[in-house]
């Protein structure tokens, strides 16, 4: 009943602000302030009333009267809010557009720092299910955060993107998006975050399958590695180098690469690993093992030998026996002459 009460309320908001949008002879223009106060409270009645699609409908129409009322700001924010009902909605699709408008309303005002902030809440909502997506919003609101000269919130952007190509396994995007992300930690002069980086930039080459890069990666960035960093990336480098997968799944098994974010302690967890020489495998002997079963059958090699020289002579002494009998047939034809 206190819902049926709200949504009744709330369409008497719509109604006073469709009237105040009205022109007439002694009213030339919208009164758009009035309006979108008025699509406000109806917004307002109906979040309270859970009828969200109607109060989502309001909250754009206070935004497009904020809009031609030239009051930027209170128009990007009243599409911050459609954004957030769309949550409630579940309805993600129309995030992505809602946020651009918000954001380049923003920037318009000179609110660049609520423009990245605005970006970056709604990239958020679409981190799970959309991932390019958010990817599109992380580089937007960098590029933003960049314009501002604010490169420690443009660094933290870049992070998600990062982490974003390497969940989507977009490798060769992810390398170069954490190359940026360095130089951005080296103008901030954060040197620890970026050993890690270069920690994460070898990870993402060996992903490529170019060795090769890795070990660029290394000699180029491995000195803002600390101590145990360095000699956990030379035993893996060397294992990759050397075909060796159990030095390989012993370096990556390290404690402070499990403990990097997420993406990246995955990506070490499932890093194909070098297949290594191949050996034969050893024949095992089983002691008091029964002789080999032959068939009675079978004649052994030796007897087949033996039967082939017994025919060669059968053949030579029948070879002889002919030639005897031709003699003595001879000595017969020169008696009779």
């Amino acid at each position: 009943m206190n819902a049926n009460k709200k949504i009744e309320e709330g369409v008497e908001h719509i109604r006073v602000a469709e009237k105040s949008l009205k022109t007439s002879l002694l009213k030339w223009r919208p009164d758009y302030e009035i309006a979108a106060e008025e699509y406000n409270k109806a917004a307002t009645c109906f979040r309270n009333a859970k009828a969200f699609e109607q109060c989502r409908d309001c909250l754009m129409k206070a935004a497009e009267c904020h809009k031609q009322n030239r009051s930027l700001f209170y128009a990007a924010r009243a599409i911050d809010q459609a954004i957030l009902i769309c949550k409630e909605l579940g309805d993600l699709r129309e995030i992505p557009a809602f946020a651009e408008r918000a954001a380049n309303m923003y920037q318009s005002h000179g609110s660049c720092d609520t423009a990245a902030a605005s970006l970056d809440k709604a990239a958020k909502i679409l981190e799970q299910q959309h991932p390019e997506q958010a990817l599109h919003l992380y580089l937007r609101a960098a590029d933003v955060a960049m314009v501002q000269d604010s490169t420690r919130q443009a660094t933290e952007f870049v992070s998600k993107v990062s982490r974003i190509y390497v969940k989507l396994k977009q490798f060769d995007l992810a390398a170069d998006s954490i190359r940026r992300e360095i130089g951005l930690h080296q103008q901030n002069e954060s040197y620890q975050s970026t050993g890690r980086l270069a920690v994460a930039l070898v990870l993402v080459q060996l992903a490529r399958g170019d060795v090769v890069a890795a070990e660029k990666a290394f000699k180029e960035w491995g000195n803002y590695c600390e101590g145990p960093e360095v000699q956990t990336l030379e035993m893996l480098l060397q294992a990759f180098d050397e075909e060796d997968p159990e030095s390989a799944k012993k370096a990556l098994n390290n404690p402070f690469i499990k403990h990097m974010d997420v993406e990246y302690a995955i990506l070490a967890r499932d890093l194909p690993l070098p297949e290594g020489a191949a050996t034969a495998p050893k024949v095992s002997v089983r002691q008091n093992a029964a002789p080999s079963y032959v068939s009675p059958n079978v004649q052994s090699t030796a007897s087949v030998d033996e039967g082939v020289e017994e025919i060669n002579k059968k053949v030579e002494d029948l070879k002889t026996d002919e030639t005897t009998k031709e003699g003595s047939d001879d000595e017969f034809e020169g008696g009779l002459c």
